[in-house]
């Protein structure tokens, strides 16, 4: 495992998507949709293939127009009652912690009131800049909600990391013109196209001061330690 051209790079700002990344809502999400997919007579893989987009575009994609304003009402009330299982994913308390005082932020697909359920119900403590489908006129895999985030943040796009789950949050962020770093928690490591990919994020450490944010691989800072120590 490396980080590739990461590993050079000073950030100005780090972009964490929210499911997958930092929280695993998977088993709520499944229940969810496959709840609604039963009730519209839709086949599981037919949604499956829209992982890491909103709600709202899956629903357009596989129902009829007629159907789209009741089907997204029923699978956002769906979503918003199941919170079961909802917990924060290996190094998220760890890696928000790091930048507490560094500029970050939560780009996701949730609408407002899901995102901030599933925070809640995952005990997360988020970053204050929080950019939701809600905030945006187009979802990912388009790049805005990144653009949009990196506006608030005050930042050059092309200087901040983003930390995705999904294909196409990193094609959105890919698009945006950010650097990319991958987690494989939701998908498997073929089909993630990456500057680096982790397992997630207890793999690495984000190391902020006054140039800006460096992410470090864990097993990297624990040889240099062993390596300063020997020297003693």
């Amino acid at each position: 495992m490396d980080l590739g051209r990461l590993a050079d790079e000073l950030f100005e700002a780090v972009i964490f998507d929210l499911d997958g990344t930092l929280i695993d809502s998977t088993p709520a999400v499944m229940r969810a949709w496959a709840t609604w997919e039963r009730e519209y007579g839709l086949a599981p893989t037919d949604v499956v293939r829209h992982h890491g987009v909103p709600s709202a575009s899956v629903v357009r994609a596989v129902m009829p127009e007629h159907l789209h304003d009741a089907a997204l009402r029923r699978i956002t009330e769906l979503e918003l009652t199941d919170l079961a299982d909802v917990v924060v994913l290996p190094g998220a308390v760890e890696a928000l912690a790091s930048l507490a005082n560094a500029k970050n932020a939560i780009a996701t697909s949730c609408t407002v009131p899901l995102a901030e359920a599933r925070i809640g119900a995952a005990a997360l403590v988020p970053p204050s800049v929080l950019v939701t489908v809600d905030d945006v006129t187009h979802g990912k895999p388009h790049p805005e909600p990144f653009l949009e985030a990196a506006r608030r943040l005050g930042v050059d796009p092309r200087r901040c990391l983003v930390v995705e789950d999904a294909p196409k949050g990193l094609e959105a962020a890919r698009a945006a013109g950010c650097f990319t770093l991958a987690v494989v928690t939701t998908t498997p490591r073929e089909a993630l196209d990456a500057d680096a990919i982790v397992s997630d994020l207890s793999d690495i450490r984000f190391e902020p001061n006054h140039e800006g944010i460096r992410v470090r691989l864990v097993d990297e800072l624990a040889g240099a330690l062993r390596q300063a120590q020997g020297a003693k």
